[in-house]
């Protein structure tokens, strides 16, 4: 068992910071909104840290699950970043989906200060992080990443190194791009079934079956079908991982046609209101503009 600190204490961090407890390590949490901490710490035990350094103060292992660039950079080396408290030989591990190249640059002063980094962006929702079967994609080096998958365990159903430092978000990159597409695939059929008179749950349980099954088919679209959006993913947060993808595929060369599409239909939907809305909410956006 080991001294963890968690930083960060959102939809999915907090869950994934119970189930490091619940697997018996000593969890110490941070959270910018310190009574989310508070309420963390009174549910499941552990400590309170005031500050990110405060909570890595004496870790082997300090786990963030933040909001984007900028967020991590903040909680890593900003006043009180945990960087400056973290002991030499632990390791960081970062849960954010983030660009590959703040990944690099932090990697690289972690490196420096003289402990490990781990990139280790999730995919699985809040649901997944809360039922501890999340799929964990990871960047590092071999030796890092085979201390830390053990803890990382405690929340995932499958956990594997991708390669290199950035390779885990670069990987993220392409659940995300997967993600676009297939929600607004699922959204035309459905509206398409509906304006053909079908019944879409009915049409859904046979070719969920076949070879169009997936797992936005198999989760999203009754939700869809009675347009309740008030729960997963946000819309906000995937246009801010699109937007790694595609300035990423800029970078790359890589044309990304259907996402750069797709991220427009979001952003469509973020006009009528929709930023909070589940990314399924796609097909609101259908039905409103036809």
């Amino acid at each position: 068992m080991a001294h963890v600190a968690f930083l960060g204490l959102g939809v999915m961090g907090y869950p994934m910071a119970g189930h490091l407890g619940t697997a018996g390590h000593e969890v110490t949490v941070y959270n910018r909104t310190t009574a989310k901490a508070e309420k963390w710490v009174a549910q499941h035990g552990g400590k309170l840290g005031k500050t990110p350094a405060e909570a890595a103060a004496g870790a082997d292992f300090v786990m963030a699950c933040v909001g984007n660039d900028d967020d991590l950079r903040d909680v890593c080396t900003g006043p009180d970043g945990a960087f400056s408290g973290m002991k030499e030989g632990a390791i960081f591990v970062d849960h954010t989906t983030v660009s590959a190249k703040v990944t690099r640059e932090l990697a690289e002063t972690a490196t420096k200060a003289g402990f490990g980094y781990v990139d280790a962006p999730v995919s699985g929702g809040q649901a997944g992080a809360e039922n501890g079967v999340l799929s964990v994609m990871c960047g590092g080096d071999t030796a890092t990443y085979a201390l830390a998958e053990p803890v990382i365990d405690a929340y995932a159903k499958v956990c594997r190194r991708i390669g290199d430092t950035g390779a885990g978000q670069t990987a993220k990159m392409m659940n995300q791009i997967c993600i676009a597409g297939l929600v607004q695939a699922l959204s035309e059929a459905l509206a398409f079934g509906e304006k053909a008179g079908l019944d879409g749950r009915a049409v859904v349980e046979v070719i969920s079956q076949g070879a169009a099954g997936s797992w936005q088919m198999m989760n999203r679209h009754e939700t869809m079908l009675d347009d309740e959006f008030d729960h997963g993913f946000a819309i906000d947060w995937m246009r801010k991982d699109l937007a790694i993808c595609l300035a990423t595929a800029e970078e790359l060369g890589a044309p990304l046609p259907v996402t750069a599409l797709v991220d427009q239909f979001y952003k469509d939907v973020q006009s009528m209101g929709g930023g909070r809305w589940d990314t399924s909410a796609l097909i609101k956006r259908l039905k409103a503009f036809g």
